[in-house]
């Protein structure tokens, strides 16, 4: 596993590879569809690995709410994951940038922050969202994603206090550390 920090305001910002259903965090990021049905990817991993009480809560949403809106997100428990909530946002399908995918994409990383924030939670996995089948260019989804959740964590005004983007591959990883690089001053490791 490869693994970096970076100290942001008053918390940690980590880049690692791995397995996103194996990290311990008081709350793990979904990369969702519209419809919280579950899908591939990440998506699939997270509800295999934490069963079906997940679907059920989200079944029960789904029925209250209807369809979670791209940039936004909703909270279940997390199953048999080792964290408590599954923070289950909804990214942009990438259409060549000109139709506020940039927007849509750094308010599903806000989304999750306050999320987490809300539910008291001190830790929280992020995937890269919307970078698989949802087609986001890997190095610009990094850029918004590290610019926004260091610009919620340097704000002071998260409980959340370290903040760990889990990635699969070294591509993903080295995308994220190019951006974190640019981004953040201060490397702990």
């Amino acid at each position: 596993m490869t693994t970096v920090a970076f100290e942001v305001g008053e918390g940690t910002l980590v880049l690692q590879t791995g397995d996103i259903t194996k990290v311990p965090s008081d709350a793990v990021a979904n990369a969702a569809n519209a419809q919280l049905a579950g899908g591939g990817g990440v998506d699939g991993a997270i509800h295999r690995a934490g069963g079906r009480a997940i679907m059920r809560e989200l079944d029960k949403i789904r029925a209250k709410a209807g369809d979670c809106e791209p940039g936004d997100a909703v909270a279940t428990s997390a199953g048999k994951l080792p964290a408590k909530w599954v923070l289950h946002a909804v990214g942009p399908i990438y259409a060549g940038g000109a139709n506020g995918e940039a927007a849509t994409l750094a308010s599903c990383y806000r989304r999750c922050l306050d999320l987490a924030g809300e539910l008291g939670a001190r830790s929280l996995s992020l995937p890269a969202i919307s970078t698989g089948a949802y087609g986001y260019p890997l190095d610009d989804a990094a850029r918004i994603a590290v610019e926004t959740v260091a610009a919620v964590m340097s704000d002071r005004s998260t409980p959340v206090r370290r903040v760990a983007f889990v990635l699969f591959g070294e591509e993903t990883f080295e995308a994220f550390a190019t951006a974190a690089r640019r981004a953040l001053p201060k490397t702990l490791s």
